[in-house]
């Protein structure tokens, strides 16, 4: 009985490869030792290209977590929206985790040590307290945390945290400035910033030319307004200069800010652009000598000289000094001149050579000589 049902079993499986297409008697060959024993076929299958998760691509950059809370009352804490605006007066007090916490706050109360200031580190957090505050200090605060290894520290770019926060006072619709007066370099190679910055977040301000009296407008190709800089020049030029103020607008009420002198920059920015000059290259004996050291640059770029002559291994006694002045230069293109004079008396031999100047600033040095002889 076994074997007839082992019959009609083996009997239905060749039925079943008929009906599906498939002649287990072709192609027939041994199979060799390994081989795949899936059978192949001629069906087309679209390749699955595998979906890279979200999550993965976001693994591959470092994330950026905000470490920044702000202590309110009764001991709470919250985490600072991007922009606060609090009345003038209040305490604010920042706290950032970490155990090696660096800050940036405005620059107004740094310049001063401004005792109303106070910064700590703790254990587990950073610590920025300010009290008594007022509309001057208006501007970002921030913090992030340090890699050291010994003495030397980097920013760590997955630890920070910043806020941006008003400060109003009644009657200071602008962020006060030391000076009734400011000047503004316009640099045809970087952006200009006319520094009016307000206290009220919802305040509309607007930007004015004194002479001939009309409104700029922030278009947003050539000038754009930034609450937290001012009005940016992105390009500036020549047509640009003249004196502009700032109007703001909030609550119903209006303020002017103080005058900007806007002053185009012939000389573009880099090393300064130095030459030196002998009152006479060849001196008698008992005759003065003077050497002058002449730099044409940047208005708002001071720069720094030094000098090399031939008796100062001696300690010959020379008379050195340094000035500088801005000029104007056709169309109303403004320079800085910085000039160094060294005064020698009672030319000797000693004094016979090279006297070699170096003028230094911010982007590099130059370095020029000139040679003075005994005749």
């Amino acid at each position: 009985m076994k074997v007839w049902l082992l019959l009609g079993l083996l009997l239905v499986l060749e039925v079943l490869e008929n009906v599906a297409g498939q002649d287990p008697a072709k192609n027939k060959r041994p199979k060799e030792q390994g081989e795949n024993r899936i059978k192949p076929t001629n069906k087309k299958v679209k390749p699955k290209i595998p979906k890279i998760k979200d999550r993965d691509s976001a693994d591959s950059t470092p994330k950026t977590q905000s470490i920044m809370m702000q202590v309110m009352e009764k001991g709470r804490f919250q985490k600072p929206a991007a922009t606060l605006s609090l009345m003038a007066g209040q305490t604010v007090e920042l706290r950032c985790k970490g155990s090696q916490i660096a800050w940036s706050y405005p620059v107004y109360l740094d310049t001063f040590k401004d005792s109303r200031l106070s910064v700590k580190q703790h254990e587990r957090y950073g610590q920025l307290t300010l009290v008594n505050s007022t509309a001057a200090d208006t501007g970002e605060f921030s913090c992030w945390g340090q890699l050291c290894n010994g003495y030397i520290c980097r920013r760590d770019e997955a630890k920070t945290g910043s806020t941006y926060i008003f400060f109003t006072e009644k009657g200071e619709l602008f962020v006060p400035s030391p000076s009734y007066f400011d000047v503004v370099y316009l640099n045809p190679d970087r952006q200009a910033v006319v520094p009016c910055r307000v206290t009220v977040l919802s305040a509309k301000v607007t930007l004015h030319r004194e002479f001939p009296a009309k409104e700029i407008p922030a278009n947003g190709t050539d000038i754009v307004y930034d609450m937290k800089r001012g009005f940016v020049y992105l390009q500036p030029h020549s047509d640009h200069q003249g004196v502009v103020y700032c109007k703001a607008e909030a609550g119903g009420k209006s303020q002017i800010s103080i005058k900007y002198q806007l002053l185009y920059v012939e000389v573009p920015s880099g090393p300064p652009s130095t030459t030196i000059l002998a009152s006479s290259n060849k001196v008698k004996g008992g005759d003065d000598i003077s050497v002058l050291c002449t730099v044409l640059g940047e208005p708002d770029v001071e720069v720094e000289f030094r000098w090399i002559f031939p008796g100062q291994k001696d300690e010959r006694p020379v008379a050195i000094q340094d000035t500088w002045r801005l000029i104007h230069r056709g169309r109303g293109h403004t320079t800085r001149i910085s000039q160094s004079i060294i005064t020698v008396e009672d030319f000797e031999t000693i004094d016979a050579g090279y006297y070699i100047c170096t003028a230094q600033n911010l982007r590099g040095q130059t370095t020029v000589a000139t040679t003075v002889e005994f005749s």
